[in-house]
Formats: structure tokens, sequence, C-alpha cells
């Protein structure tokens, strides 16, 4: 199966539990031209899945005809990641348009992104990143590392980063649901 980046912590345990096990291969980041994803696979053993981080990437697949229809198989929603010990004391959405408060949030191009714009939108909430990363793993280890007060990532990275950091929910995130699809790719794509 091919899984995005942030799919493939999750798919290559679930897997590897399998009988037989399910092989996670990484697609790379949301932003790459996933329609080429399918195209990589070895002729041993062509993946037969293909799982995307947003709908939007699971479109261009589709539009390739390298898939079939493609269902949602789970949904996310945003929190705040703040570090443990919380020393810029966040304590709510609002506190992230603190100019003195480092925030991280996703180049708006992915789909932690797109969310946060969403989410942040919806709060009428401008906030000055100090930096954008390309995924949601790279910008939770900005928070991990110290080198920012904040950021916004799914709900399911800051529970993976295990008491690493702090989750603090808002209410604007149900603005900004994430869907996750997963389709058969077709006899096509695993040529």
């Amino acid at each position: 199966m091919f899984a995005a980046a942030s799919l493939t912590g999750t798919f290559t345990e679930l897997g590897s539990a399998s009988r037989p096990p399910i092989r996670a291969r990484r697609c790379g980041s949301t932003s790459a031209p996933a329609r080429r994803c399918p195209r990589r696979s070895s002729r041993a053993r062509p993946p037969t899945c293909f799982a995307a981080a947003s709908p939007a990437t699971m479109k261009t697949v589709t539009d390739a005809s390298l898939a079939g229809a493609p269902a949602t198989f789970v949904r996310n929603k945003l929190q705040i990641a703040v570090p443990a010990d919380n020393p810029a004391e966040v304590d709510e959405f609002e506190d992230l348009a603190d100019a003195r408060v480092k925030v991280a949030l996703c180049a708006p191009q992915v789909p932690c992104g797109a969310a946060a714009v969403k989410a942040l939108d919806a709060a009428g909430l401008k906030v000055t990143p100090v930096t954008l990363e390309q995924d949601v793993k790279a910008t939770l280890t900005k928070v991990e590392l110290g080198e920012v007060d904040a950021a916004l990532v799914y709900r399911t990275d800051v529970i993976a980063a295990a008491g690493k950091v702090k989750g603090i929910a808002f209410p604007e995130a149900d603005q900004a649901i994430h869907d996750y699809p997963i389709a058969t790719l077709t006899r096509g794509a695993r040529r």
C-alpha cells in the first residue's frame, strides 16, 4: 500500500500486525505530485491501495485514473501543541496571535496548513508564524525541540508524541475537520 507521509507510521504498525504482513510505503509529502506515487511500485509486490492525507491529493490520483472511488476512512482535527511545560503559557487559540508567542504552522498547500487556515479564518485570527513546515511531523518537531511555543497539528499527532507535548483543544477546530480518503489502485497503476 502507498500512504501519505503522515499515515505511514500508523499503516506500518497495522501492516506488521496483519497476517500476512502488509508493507506501507511512504508516498512523500502530500504537496508532492501524488499521481506519481502509484507508478513507483515494485514489480514483485505492487501495492493495491493508496491512503491519502487529503481529498485534494486523492483527487489527483483518481483524476489520473490510477485509483477507484475513494472512501473516507478516518477524520481528524487540529489541536494546539505546546511543550509539556508550556513556558509561553498558551491556554487558548487567541494566544497564538500574541506577537511574543512563537508559532509554527504547516505550509498552506499541505493538508495541516489548509486546515490551520480554515480554523484561523473561522476565528478571525491573524497569526504570524515563525516557520511554515512542509508536513505535520516537521511542525510538531519544532514544538518537541522547544524551537517554538506552539503549533497547530492534528490531535493524533499530539497523542503520538506521548507526553512530549501537551494538546489544547479549541472550538474553531470543528470548522476544519480533516478527512482521510483511501482507494484501491487500478490495474494500470500497479504495473
